[in-house]
This record gives structure tokens, sequence and C-alpha cells, in this order.
């Protein structure tokens, strides 16, 4: 009897029942003027229906409680749907079901926030979103890397790396075009950056994508160097060539006949074949073969091209220092063709320095956040004047006398072929970069 009492009692129709009853009774006893029925009637009213409000509390302070496990992460909240009352086991299901529905989009809608981070991340084109005060609300790595910035949350922070560019983002509209130049300790960057823009919440965005466009500046100008190269020399091997077997010919016909007319032939011939030969020297240039990668490991092959160096270009009064890291450090490239790079590169600085006294050559190399090879050649010779430094990858340029101004453009070349890049840093002491990707 007493369990079928308590099975009643928790039901939610008997409640409210008990609490009607309790009201029409307190009427009618107000009505008959049975005060003393009345009052108890009254509280018993007022008991029911604190009765109501605690159970609506307990399911408020439930529905709170799921809310702020699911703003902390917390899936592990459950309400028992065992215990209580028919209704309270039913509210409790309800939450459950609620709080593993709300969970379920919280965490897919984290995961795809991740996946799109992470294929900003792999992108080619740096890209960053900016408010109207300059605040930066998104940036992936290849914005970081062409700017050369850790962190990057406000457009104020671009001072360091460059004046002229903070002005210009800070001042870029939407459907801008724009280019900056400036330098970092990569060396030279030509940035082209484009700006659209985006409304998201009422709050207007611009979008700026970056992209650092010297790679394809250079294969463009050492493309029109090449087929220029290729063109003059085709013209004067075939012009020449006849003048010079034509003086051969005249020669053999008529030798001891006039002193005078075979020493001018021999002239022209020797002429001709001295400029052969120097022309022959610049098809080097369009000749490079094509590259074949292998694995080698940089700090033997960095050794090998230190003793080669001083094998061909003897200089006791310069020190050399290495340094590898990782000692293991691996570079997968043309051995035979990085190794023409890198002696011209030593054989320059060799000759930069001269005679100078406390000469200093150092080689480092290391693998970088974006597991690119970086081989670092720096010498403590005079510094290349800015106007020269512009010019010394050109095919052709040079300010040595005798010399003929391909090597480094050659070794640019060999650099591009193999998928890198050869870069000089604007320093107090010459420093060659070579970038393996």
């Amino acid at each position: 009897m007493t369990v079928q009492l308590q099975q009643v009692g928790v039901q939610y129709w008997f409640r409210v029942l008990l609490t009607a009853l309790f009201c029409i009774s307190s009427v009618w006893f107000g009505i008959h003027q049975s005060y003393g029925w009345l009052g108890g009637s009254l509280c018993l009213l007022v008991l029911s229906i604190l009765w109501q409000i605690r159970l609506y509390r307990l399911h408020t302070k439930q529905v709170l409680f799921m809310i702020d496990a699911l703003e902390n992460n917390d899936n592990t909240f459950h309400f028992t749907e065992e215990n209580g009352t028919p209704e309270s086991k039913e509210i409790n299901r309800a939450l459950n079901r609620v709080g593993h529905i709300l969970y379920s989009v919280k965490a897919e809608t984290a995961q795809q926030e991740k996946y799109y981070e992470l294929i900003l991340d792999f992108v080619s084109t740096g890209l960053v979103v900016l408010n109207d005060n300059g605040a930066v609300y998104q940036k992936n790595k290849e914005a970081l890397r062409i700017l050369g910035l850790n962190v990057f949350t406000h457009i104020r922070q671009l001072s360091q790396v460059d004046a002229q560019l903070m002005e210009k983002i800070e001042n870029c509209r939407p459907g801008d075009k724009l280019q900056v130049i400036f330098h970092n300790e990569r060396g030279t960057i030509n940035l082209s950056i484009r700006v659209s823009e985006i409304n998201v919440r009422k709050e207007h965005l611009r979008i700026l994508a970056l992209n650092d466009i010297n790679t394809e500046l250079d294969e463009k100008e050492i493309d029109s160097w090449i087929r220029l190269t290729r063109v003059l020399t085709h013209e004067i091997m075939n012009s020449v060539t006849p003048i010079t077997s034509l003086c051969d010919t005249l020669l053999s016909i008529s030798a001891d006949k006039d002193e005078e007319m075979n020493h001018g032939l021999q002239t022209i011939s020797t002429t001709g074949k001295g400029l052969l030969a120097f022309v022959e020297s610049y098809r080097q240039f369009t000749r490079i073969p094509t590259p074949e990668p292998s694995l080698f490991y940089v700090k033997a092959f960095i050794e090998r091209m230190v003793e080669l160096a001083c094998h061909q270009h003897p200089c006791e009064h310069i020190r050399f220092h290495t340094e590898i890291t990782p000692t293991d450090l691996i570079v997968y490239a043309d051995e035979n063709l990085i190794s023409q790079v890198v002696i011209n590169l030593l054989k320059n600085a060799i000759q930069a320095i001269g005679n100078q006294p406390d000469g200093r050559i150092e080689l480092k190399a290391s693998c970088n956040d974006m597991e690119e090879i970086w081989i670092e050649i720096k010498n403590n010779g005079p510094e290349i004047p800015a106007e020269i430094a512009e010019h010394i990858f050109i095919p052709f340029f040079t300010t040595k006398e005798g010399g003929s101004g391909i090597g480094l453009s050659i070794s640019r070349q060999i650099m591009r072929l193999s998928g890198g890049s050869l870069t000089l840093l604007r320093e107090k002491e010459t420093t060659f970069i070579l970038k393996f990707k």
C-alpha cells in the first residue's frame, strides 16, 4: 500500500491535482468564512506550490549545468535516467540527448575549423585577414614566412619589417593590387598583394593574398637571357666560323708568297678563333644539364668543397669555419651540379678577401621549420656596394678584370633547375644563401 502511494505521489498529474484541490478548498473556506480551515488550506497550497517550484528549479539547474559543461568542453556529464519521477526521467533523457547533440555539433565545428586551418597552412599563398582597425583575425604559415614574423596580431607589427610595407597594407582597399619590395634576413622580397573584402557578423574584414614573386621574376629574367644568349652565340658563330675557315684556307694557298698578307690573315684567324672560344664559354649558360638528384650528406660535401677550393686557390691566410646542424643533415639534389655552385662561391669569396689579413669564410647549413635546407656562405671581405649587388646575377655582368660574368648566373640557374634558389643577403659581410625546398 505504501509503495503504491509513493508511485502515485511522484506523478506529475497528482501534484497538479493536489495544488488545484488546495486552491479550490481555500476559496471554499474563504467563502464560508471558516478561517481555521482556510489557514490550513492556504498553508497546504503554499507548500504544494513550493513543491512545484522546487521541481522547476531542479530542472533549471540541470539545464544550466549542461550548458556550463558544454562551454568547458566537458562531455562526461550525464543525468540519471533510472531514479526519480517519470517526468524527471523523461526530462533527464531529453537533456542527455540534447547535450550529446550539441557536443557533437561543437566537436564537428571545431574539427572543421582545424581542417580549414590545416588547408590554409598548406596553401602556397600567404593569407591575412584584417579588420578596419588593423587587428589580424587570421593568418597562415606562409604569410608569417613571407613577412618574417613569428607573431602577427596587429598591422603595426609590420613596422619591424618595413615601414613602407606597413603603410601600404594599412591604407590598402578592396580591389587593390600592390607590389612592395623590402629586405629581411632572407634577402630581397618582391611582394605582390591582392586585396578583397568580406562582411562577417556585421564586421567588415579585408583579405590580403601575399605572394613572393621573386622566383617568377627570376625565372622570366633567366629565360630571357638564355634566349638572347642562344640567338647571339648562334649568329656570331655562324658569322665568324666561315671567316676563320677562309683565313686558314688562304694561308695554306698563299704560303711564302706575301709575308704581309700572311701576317694579316694569321691575325684575322687568331682573333676569330679567340672570339669563337669566347662565345663558346657563354654557351655554357644555355647548356646546363638536367639535374639528376640523389641524397648526400651535407657535412661531408662541405668539407670536400673546402678542401677542393683551398687546393685550387691557395689561401693560407684565410680561416674556414663550418657549422652543420644537425651533423647528419641530408639534401636531395644533384651533387655534381651543386658542387659547381659552392666552388664558384668559395672562389669568389677567396678572391674578394684577397690579401686581407685575418680572412674568414663561414659555411653553415641547417633545416628550417618549413623543412627547407639552407647553406650559408659568408666572408668578411669588402662589402659589395648596393649598385653592384643589384646586378651580380645578371649574365655577363662583372667587375673583375678578365672575368666572364657568367659564374653567378650559372650558379643561380643550377639552383633554379634544382628546385631551389640562390640569393645574396644585404649584410655588412657578403652572404650567399643556397635554399633547397
